[in-house]
């Protein structure tokens, strides 16, 4: 999959069309899956290649500086999970306030169609676009048929009444339900950073933690508690036991810590890469009388 910010970056013989969904697609999860087989079935049938169309920055963030996005994936994470769908471009578009000012039928004729070369749009089953997002799928057709695209709407997405969105995944994680939240994904939740140094308070019972500081500042921290997750170090996946929390015990104040204990692993691991993957919650926080007991 090639990641295009220009349209120098579409191969040649692929501007004569592409076919396109656009969104942001954060946590790429069963709906979004679902709806981008479907952009590629139809594809295939006009024999045209493949784009999804979204964007680096959460637009809320363009437009509001202090929204605190509550990322499910960094850009980079999103990227590699839509590369595994098989799809030939990613279009990183950046969001801007003067693109957030444009009408539905300005960015379908000027953005999708003229810059990049959209010849079938799918939109999402309940998705709009455009100023204040007036308009729906009737007026797109309509706009999209005065400059050569084919605006199609996806099917509406149903597992078994289940409940699919970015919005149903962030409600498990914040519950602390990870393994909940990666049937509906269909990964283990990931938080990737390096290591940093701590108070070493586990080293010295027994126990030693590394203590990450992740590397994407918006991404959604699962809810307070302990963790059975599988570790990634230098290329190597081990198994482990993390914390997330304010160390009640130890009386840290407010800041919120993430530890790990990597079963069956010593080394000096200082500043190293290192993600986690959330298999399931084992514990709440807990306040202990003392760091003995």
């Amino acid at each position: 999959m090639v990641i295009a910010r220009e349209i120098e970056d579409i191969n040649i013989k692929d501007r004569d069309g592409l076919a396109a969904t656009v969104g942001f697609f954060d946590g790429v999860h069963q709906g979004h899956r679902y709806l981008i087989r479907q952009m590629q079935e139809e594809a295939a049938r006009r024999g045209l290649p493949t784009a999804v169309i979204t964007f680096p920055v959460h637009p809320r963030k363009v437009l509001q500086a202090d929204f605190q996005p509550h990322l499910l994936n960094s850009f980079e994470e999103k990227v590699r999970h839509l590369a595994a769908l098989g799809l030939d471009y990613c279009i990183a578009l950046d969001f801007t306030r003067e693109l957030s000012l444009l009408d539905a039928q300005t960015f379908i004729a000027d953005v999708l169609s003229a810059r990049w070369k959209v010849r079938m749009l799918l939109v999402g089953y309940d998705h709009r676009f455009g100023h204040e997002r007036r308009e729906g799928f009737e007026q797109y057709k309509m706009y999209g048929a005065a400059c050569g695209m084919e605006v199609l709407q996806a099917g509406r997405y149903n597992a078994e009444a289940t409940a699919v969105s970015s919005s149903e995944v962030r409600r498990l994680l914040l519950a602390g339900r990870v393994d909940e939240a990666a049937r509906l994904l269909t990964y283990p939740y990931q938080l990737r950073g390096h290591i940093v140094g701590g108070h070493r308070v586990g080293r010295r019972i027994g126990f030693p933690t590394a203590n990450i500081r992740v590397d994407e500042p918006y991404k959604l921290l699962p809810a307070i508690g302990v963790y059975a997750v599988k570790v990634r170090l230098a290329a190597a996946d081990y198994i482990g036991m993390l914390y997330i929390g304010n160390r009640p015990t130890l009386d840290n104040g407010e800041d919120i810590t993430l530890e790990v204990n990597i079963l069956d692993f010593a080394g000096d691991i200082y500043e190293k890469e290192i993600s986690v993957f959330f298999l399931y919650r084992l514990l709440n926080d807990i306040r202990f009388t003392s760091v003995e007991a």
